[in-house]
């Protein structure tokens, strides 16, 4: 088996991570979250153009955090005889909910669906936000230089937890069954969604995003997703004068320090020669999280495509089918 370009596998298992987390990080979410359970979300469900005769389709939008007006995908099946689970689908980085047909698979089982398009991406959410500072090519930089409750990913955080809420809102859902998942931002997305909505039971995240900035930068693997960083730097703080402020700033929006509120059972999918999100950065949310978990290691593999790890994911999933309320 390869090593990891990272650091060798038995140092990753223990490995806690290196970015910094704020002092009043737990105030800090719990206050945005009393935020976001303040709004009434106003939700509109306008039936799609695409439909097939076992599922129904709808555009869903909410009011979000900061008045954005933010668009999910919304299948559900057309029969449904009493409370079923539900699944929770969040996208890649500046990508966006994507096509309906990925999601029919769950529908067939009888599950709800609800893909995320995160504001200001590909997708079609609204970003409202208005910040001081820069605003240059990324969302990780987006409100750095402003408050913290005005950076870009704390308000697509509580997205995906307002979007879990809402779900688990609807008559047709067993609030007690519904799972999370996504690649990339996606897994990152489906961390804090499961931190922040504790009643997540599964999660499945593939290979998380926005974790452990830090080492991200003393890796010199600040570039390809993380390129903003080194931009950040280059153009506003070239001597690094401001260094550790900015990091432990980062650490708001660090998913590893989100993952010890996850209760949810977690199964987390890791290439060990991914150099967009080096495997340590993975392995440090991974290490935080205190739930059930397991993780599937791919050894040859990098930030791309998993043979059977889709057909994996579906099948995890398959047991909110079996689950009861805790």
């Amino acid at each position: 088996m390869p090593l990891t370009f990272d650091m060798p596998l038995e140092e990753l298992k223990t490995y806690q991570g290196r970015n910094p987390r704020p002092e009043d990080f737990d105030v800090f979410w719990d206050e945005s979250l009393a935020q976001m359970q303040a709004i009434q979300p106003e939700v509109e469900l306008a039936p799609a153009a695409f439909q097939t005769p076992f599922a129904q389709c709808f555009d869903m939008y909410f009011k979000g955090i900061g008045g954005a007006r933010v668009h999910a995908k919304l299948l559900r099946p057309k029969a449904v005889k009493a409370p079923q689970p539900a699944v929770l689908m969040f996208h890649g980085y500046s990508g966006s909910s994507g096509d309906w047909l990925d999601k029919l698979g769950y529908v067939a089982m009888g599950y709800t669906v609800a893909a995320l398009d995160c504001r200001g991406q590909g997708g079609l959410s609204e970003d409202t936000g208005s910040v001081k500072g820069n605003t240059l090519r990324g969302h990780i930089i987006r409100g750095l230089d402003d408050a913290p409750a005005n950076m870009l990913f704390r308000q697509i955080f509580l997205d995906t937890a307002q979007l879990a809420q809402i779900v688990m809102d609807f008559d047709e859902v067993d609030e007690n069954r519904v799972g999370a998942t996504g690649a990339s931002q996606g897994g990152a997305l489906t961390l804090a969604c499961s931190a922040l909505e504790p009643r997540i039971r599964l999660a499945a995240p593939v290979y998380p995003f926005l974790s452990d900035y830090k080492r991200v930068w003393e890796m010199d693997q600040a570039k390809d997703a993380y390129a903003e960083l080194g931009e950040y730097f280059r153009r506003f703080d070239p001597c690094h004068e401001h260094e550790d402020e900015i990091f432990l700033r980062l650490g708001y929006i660090d998913v590893q320090h989100l993952c010890p509120r996850i209760r949810a059972e977690v199964c987390m999918t890791v290439g060990l020669m991914d150099t967009i999100c080096p495997p340590s950065t993975q392995f440090a949310a991974y290490n935080k999280i205190a739930s059930e978990k397991s993780m599937v290691l791919y050894p040859d593999f990098g930030h791309e495509s998993l043979p059977g790890n889709s057909d994996r994911i579906f099948q995890f999933m398959s047991q909110l089918s079996e689950l009861k309320p805790e």
